[in-house]
């Protein structure tokens, strides 16, 4: 297992990764306290209903009956220039 504080595991991110894709677990530390741990991700694909099956089973969780409604109402047409023309000649 290797341990690396922020700054260095910034600047030394390829070596570290090279660490996880070999299996080992990388911590990250900031001021001697570990804050996060960087591990290999398993390469078996889990959907969602798979992953959260434990949670559902003990009834802590429920998925929703009906379909959620996706519609996205089209855009507004304004005349004139776009917001983001105009952000941009104000940063001038």
């Amino acid at each position: 297992m290797q341990t690396a504080g922020i700054k260095e595991f910034k600047n030394k991110l390829s070596r570290y990764l090279a660490f996880v894709k070999n299996g080992e677990d990388v911590l990250i530390s900031e001021r001697g306290k570990v804050i996060a741990r960087v591990v290999k991700e398993e390469p078996e694909k889990t959907s969602l209903r798979q992953a959260l099956h434990p949670l559902i089973m003990k009834g802590l969780i429920t998925f929703p009956i009906k379909e959620l409604n996706r519609d996205i109402p089209e855009p507004v047409k304004v005349p004139g220039k776009p917001v983001s023309e105009m952000v941009t000649e104000g940063r001038r």
